[in-house]
C-alpha cells in the first residue's frame, strides 16, 4: 500500500436489481440505487482490494449528494490518504461518481489493515 493508491469498480443496477433488492428488504421497489447500496460498493472495494482481504472498518462518514440514477455506470473509487503504520491504520477518501461526472456520494474511511507500510 502507498499514499494516493486507488482502487475502483464500476456497476450499473437495474430496474430488476431493485425489484430482487426490494423483495428482500419488504419495500417497494425504488426508482433510483439506495444509499446501502452505493455504500457496499465502497465495503466490497475496501475488503477485496483495498487494503483487501483481513480489513476492519473503524469509522466511516458518506455524503450523499444526489439519487443514483437506475441504468447507468457507477463508478466508485477509494484512494488512500494516510497511512499509520504503527497502529495499522489506513485512512481513504471514498467517491461515487456517474460517466458525466455527477458526484453521488463522497467521504472518509478509516479501516485496520494487515501489512501497513509507511
Amino acid at each position: 500500500m502507498e499514499l494516493d493508491q486507488i482502487a475502483e469498480v464500476t456497476r450499473r443496477y437495474s430496474a430488476e436489481d431493485m425489484a430482487l433488492f426490494a423483495g428482500l428488504a419488504g419495500i417497494d421497489a425504488p426508482d433510483s440505487v439506495p444509499e446501502p447500496l452505493i455504500a457496499a460498493l465502497f465495503s466490497y472495494l475496501l475488503g477485496v482490494h483495498l487494503p483487501g482481504p483481513g480489513t476492519n472498518y473503524l469509522k466511516q462518514e458518506l455524503q450523499f449528494r444526489a439519487p443514483a440514477p437506475l441504468g447507468v455506470d457507477l463508478t466508485a473509487q477509494v484512494k488512500i490518504t494516510r497511512l499509520r503504520p504503527e497502529k495499522h491504520l489506513v485512512d481513504l477518501w471514498a467517491c461515487c461518481t456517474t460517466p458525466d461526472g455527477t458526484v453521488l456520494c463522497e467521504g472518509r474511511s478509516l479501516v485496520k489493515a494487515k501489512d501497513v507500510r509507511g
